[in-house]
């Protein structure tokens, strides 16, 4: 019997079903889609590009890898991904949220990278593609409104090829009490008052900011990645752990 009814979890700072969390977190991205990558560089003033750039230096890919981009969105890793496994590889961006993937679809299409990218409509949680078909896995500013992030992380371990690696790219905590005083009063009133603003949408971004709230934070979030079965686990903070790299590897 399903007990899907007798759990719950969180969605911002609500409590709800997972069958509700998975329905508004699918509500906030269709409509945010179209704005996302705006709001991307103003939210962090540019400074997303420089995580993910980080991440990318810190995947190891080479020529003739394969590469799955969980929660892909609008498709930064995948282009910068796909540059660096060549014709002889493979990316493979995924997302949850077919506005999300439309959206990166033809934003890759339009910088030329479309055709050799595969697009999959996917839930992390159980990931549709056979065991050990990766060489690295990646979700970058996503895990987080996973509604089952062990299941997610397992499902992640199980696709990825002996010796692979897995990358999160994800918000996480503060190391300063100041910073992090700092970054509250920035996520609580000041990114609902662009989002209302720019897209007229208020409530998504108040769920963006409660969302990463409600994360685990670095060390939870480790052991986590370790108890799916990955080991050599680390993380690096960056801007001040606002944001850290998350890193494991599959024996």
């Amino acid at each position: 019997m399903d007990d899907s009814q007798n759990r719950s979890t969180h969605f911002g700072f609500q409590t709800v079903t997972p069958e509700e969390k998975t329905r508004k977190v699918a509500e906030v991205f269709h409509s945010v889609a179209r704005s996302y990558d705006i709001m991307n560089d103003l939210m962090s003033l540019g400074i997303h590009r420089f995580w993910k750039r980080y991440a990318v230096e810190m995947s190891g890919l080479r020529p003739g890898t394969q590469v799955l981009d969980l929660a892909g969105g609008t498709g930064d890793l995948a282009y910068a991904f796909n540059r660096i496994v060549g014709p002889s590889g493979q990316v493979v961006l995924a997302d949850i949220n077919a506005s999300m993937l439309h959206i990166g679809r033809d934003k890759l299409m339009d910088r030329g990278a479309g055709t050799r990218i595969a697009y999959v409509q996917a839930n992390a949680e159980c990931l549709p593609f056979a065991d050990q078909s990766f060489d690295l896995v990646t979700i970058a500013f996503g895990l987080r409104n996973v509604t089952d992030k062990d299941a997610a992380l397992r499902s992640m371990f199980r696709v990825l090829k002996p010796g692979g690696r897995l990358l999160v790219l994800e918000f996480s905590k503060p190391q300063s009490p100041l910073l992090s005083r700092i970054y509250d009063q920035y996520s609580f009133h000041v990114l609902p008052a662009l989002g209302e603003l720019v897209v007229h949408d208020a409530a998504s971004y108040r769920y963006l900011a409660e969302s990463i709230r409600m994360h685990p934070d670095q060390t939870t979030l480790e052991a986590m990645i370790r108890q799916a079965g990955f080991d050599r686990t680390d993380f690096r903070n960056m801007t001040g752990g606002i944001v850290a790299l998350h890193r494991g590897f599959k024996s």
